[in-house]
């Protein structure tokens, strides 16, 4: 056939309009499109009801399909409304059922509302859209066709913008089993409901009733489509029998319209289709294959096992496919302990899937393999290593953990303990204890009991059974000439509550001797009882050698030790003939004052605290406190430098700022980098006006009238710190009966506290009453909490009552 000669091309549009008019062309066909599939749907789903309407024709008429389907279009083109429509009144007539019961409800409150022929129009509408939702119900293959069909012919009539349909499990668990409205999302995420999760649906079910709430936003209880539907809805319970068996949840945009009891009929005739959808259908594909009733008979002891343990526990079921066949295990519950290996919370662990969850779980010899091996025999697995593998971001993480698998009744029970960071540690801590020759022990002093690991029977020469040798009978095991080293040990741990070590030979019972060092710490509780001693003990034998060699290098050393102590002791009888630790009273011109001073405890540790009382040319009184950084014999000469050089300035008549300026240069260019707190005061015996300056020093504190304070601080930067300082000056009247204490930080300084601490202490200490100056000093000295073995000067001065 010969072909037509080529038209001649059109000219080429402009692109954009080609493109607008191809989109516009495939959006119409897209819409035709979709409009004759849903002419199909409906006429799909109203065919049931027309035939199960002629169904009624031809008993009644005793005529032939053809003839009712004839008399069928007669009756309603006579009565002015579909055939549908009329089929659904002839089933209604026909059934008397709930239904029926639901469509009647509705026909009588329009009648009443509206005009007869209007009603009477929207009545049969309504008669046919529960009709073929009927219908589409029976006719459907799952649960999931039924949400559908349900959201499109009866209930988004009604305002109803999702449905849900769940199917309760025994043991009180929502497996959702249907929906429509939803996005695949939300429906996945709430595929599951775990027992006793307080939902619409879980009330609905336990109160075996209709819940309805007008909004689910806020504060409301969980449940699905609650950021996508937050308005009203209705839980109705679906059972058959009296049996329930799931629950119908419906949900609006905002607050239901119609709460009606015709609606709430209908609602409960809904439910009813999905009762016996969920008894003799297949669940949707997100929903588990329905199990027997006995599966469950055990379930929830078996929660109670699984949440009385201490490991992370699993409680399995088996997930049957359409086929009947294991394809895989639903994580029905976790208990508290459970802790996922890619860090998510519980609730996005349960209900899920085994191998959804963890994918590689399924690798060949794996957990699921050994999972399927317990569920399919029944014998139990137990592993002390093994490897569990997960996904974190799609990058595989790799756990070592001690498995346990175990089949109860038609549940299995994992449970798996990780070999965390700690336990590495423990075991790497096993290891280093034994090349390193140490055994570790805790002995409880409140009941007696002695603790030891493996080791330290070893480096005593016991066997594992033998009893622990306590810390009390070490001295009859050791040399006797390392008696003493034991004592201190003992006395610092147990009697002063501190830290302590030793080194001793030990005896063993084999007649071996071996060179030990022992290191323990006291345990105390919060009001620093002594409960408990831990510590350890380490074999020094092999370098006991090292000792031997020393030995000649100790000798040498021995001289100049005791070089130190010579130094240490002149050092400190240069500072007790300069300082005497007592003296007073002093009656100066009126004024009594008194002197405390105590030593450091350790001759080692003498220091440069000093002070002074004296009446001047002028007839006014010096007083002052000081304290020069460091110990040993620097500081004690330090110390009687600035001491003699204060006095000499004071004499000059000059204020007590000006005497600290001065002495700030002698400490800066006379001495060798000496630096030192100093707190100076004059006082004036006509005025009774006390001046004084502070260089860094602590603030005087002033008893009166049963109350104490420190005195407001004035500025003074610390001697010897600069080549040039200022020091303000304070001035306050004395009245009589008030004490005045001037002191070092010897008397409040403390390791383990605050210096505001420490000066509230003193400040209570000293508000108590005292029947003398004397006594008031003894006392502060009596109860200082200090801790620091420091120097301690304390200057009182009292002004008596006239």
């Amino acid at each position: 056939m010969a072909s037509e000669p080529a038209a001649p091309a059109a000219p080429a549009p402009d692109r954009p309009t080609t493109t607008v008019s191809g989109v516009s062309r495939l959006a119409a066909t897209v819409e035709r499109l979709r409009r004759e599939v849903r002419r199909a749907q409906a006429a799909a789903d109203g065919r049931g009801v027309i035939e199960l309407a002629k169904g009624v024709l031809v008993e009644r008429l005793h005529c032939g399909p053809a003839e009712a389907a004839r008399q069928l279009h007669e009756l309603a083109d006579e009565a002015g409304v579909t055939p549908l429509e009329l089929a659904a009144e002839i089933i209604d007539q026909a059934a008397q059922d709930r239904m029926a019961e639901a469509t009647r409800g509705f026909l009588d409150q329009a009648v009443r509302r509206a005009q007869a022929e209007h009603a009477a129009e929207q009545a049969a509408e309504q008669a046919a859209r529960l009709r073929t939702a009927e219908s589409g119900a029976l006719a459907a293959p799952d649960a999931q066709a039924v949400a559908e069909s349900l959201l499109r012919h009866a209930l988004a009539p009604l305002g109803a913008a999702a449905v849900a349909v769940w199917a309760a499990d025994g043991d009180g668990s929502l497996t959702l089993a249907g929906w429509a409205g939803f996005t695949e999302e939300e429906a996945t995420r709430w595929r599951y409901v775990p027992p006793g999760v307080v939902t619409p649906a879980w009330r609905a079910l336990t109160e075996r009733r209709p819940v309805w709430l007008d909004s689910l936003g806020g504060s409301g209880p969980p449940s699905i489509g609650l950021h996508e539907c937050a308005g009203g809805r209705v839980a109705v319970p679906a059972g058959t029998g009296g049996r329930l068996i799931g629950v119908l949840e419906v949900c609006w945009p905002g607050a239901p319209e119609d709460r009606s009891p015709r609606v709430e009929r209908q609602l409960e005739a809904l439910a009813e289709l999905c009762a016996h959808t969920l008894e003799t259908r297949p669940a949707a594909g997100l929903a588990s294959a329905a199990l027997p009733a006995t599966a469950y008979r055990d379930l929830p002891e078996l929660i109670d096992l699984a949440d009385g343990l201490h490991d992370p526990v699993l409680v399995l079921r088996p997930h049957i496919d359409a086929g009947g066949a294991l394809a895989d295990f639903r994580i029905h519950h976790v208990n508290g302990h459970f802790a996922d290996l890619a860090g998510r919370p519980r609730t996005a662990v349960v209900g899920t899937l085994l191998l959804e969850c963890y994918p590689l779980a399924a690798e060949q010899g794996g957990l699921f393999d050994k999972i399927e091996r317990v569920y399919a025999t029944g014998e139990p697995f137990r592993a002390d290593r093994m490897v569990l593998n997960a996904l974190v971001d799609e990058v595989p993480l790799s756990a070592t953990a001690a498995v346990s698998i175990s089949r109860l009744g038609d549940s299995v029970l994992l449970t798996w303990r990780i070999e965390d960071e700690a336990a590495r540690l423990a075991n790497l801590l096993q290891h280093a204890q034994r090349l390193g020759r140490v055994g570790g022990f805790e002995e409880n002093l409140v009941t007696g009991e002695t603790l030891w690991n493996a080791q330290l029977f070893q480096l005593h020469g016991l066997p594992p059974t033998a009893s622990p040798v306590p810390l009390a009978e070490l001295p009859d095991h050791a040399h006797p000439d390392d008696e003493p080293a034991i004592g201190r040990f003992l006395r610092t741990l147990l009697h002063h509550h501190r830290p302590a070590s030793a080194a001793f030979r030990l005896h063993r019972s084999d007649g071996v001797v071996r060179h030990l060092r022992i290191v323990a710490e006291p345990v105390l509780d919060t009001a620093g009882h002594l409960l408990a001693v831990r510590g350890a003990y380490q074999d020094i034998s092999a370098q006991h050698w090292t000792e031997v060699a020393l030995a000649a290098t100790r000798d040498r050393l021995a001289h100049t030790e005791q070089q130190a102590v010579e130094r240490n002791r002149l050092t400190l009888q240069l500072q007790r003939a300069i300082m005497p630790a007592t003296r007073g009273p002093i009656d100066a011109a009126g004024l009594s004052v008194a002197v405390r001073y105590r030593p450091a405890e350790e001759e080692s540790a003498v220091g440069g605290d000093w002070y002074d009382a004296v009446v001047l040319p002028s007839g006014r009184v010096l007083l002052c406190v000081g304290d020069v950084a460091g110990h040993g014999i620097d500081a004690a000469t330090g110390m009687v430098v600035l001491r003699n050089a204060l006095r000499g300035l004071a004499a000059t008549g000059a204020g007590p700022g000006q005497i600290l300026g001065w002495l700030n240069l002698v400490a800066h260019h006379l001495t060798d980098y000496v630096t030192a707190t100093a707190l100076c005061g004059l006082y004036d015996p006509e005025t009774r006006v006390l001046r004084w300056a502070r260089a860094g020093h602590l603030p005087p504190v002033l008893v009166r009238a049963g109350e104490s304070a420190t005195l407001p601080l004035v500025g003074g930067l610390m001697l010897g710190a600069l080549d040039e300082a200022e020091y303000e000056e304070g001035e306050f009247v004395l009245e009589p009966d008030d004490v005045l204490l001037m002191y070092t930080d010897g008397l409040v300084e403390r390791r383990d506290g605050t210096m505001q601490e420490a000066l509230e202490h003193l400040l209570a200490t000293a508000r108590g009453p005292a029947a003398s100056l004397e006594t008031r000093l003894d006392h502060l000295l009596t109860h200082s909490n200090a801790d620091t073995a420091d120097d301690t000067c304390i200057v009182g001065v009292h002004l008596p009552p006239a």
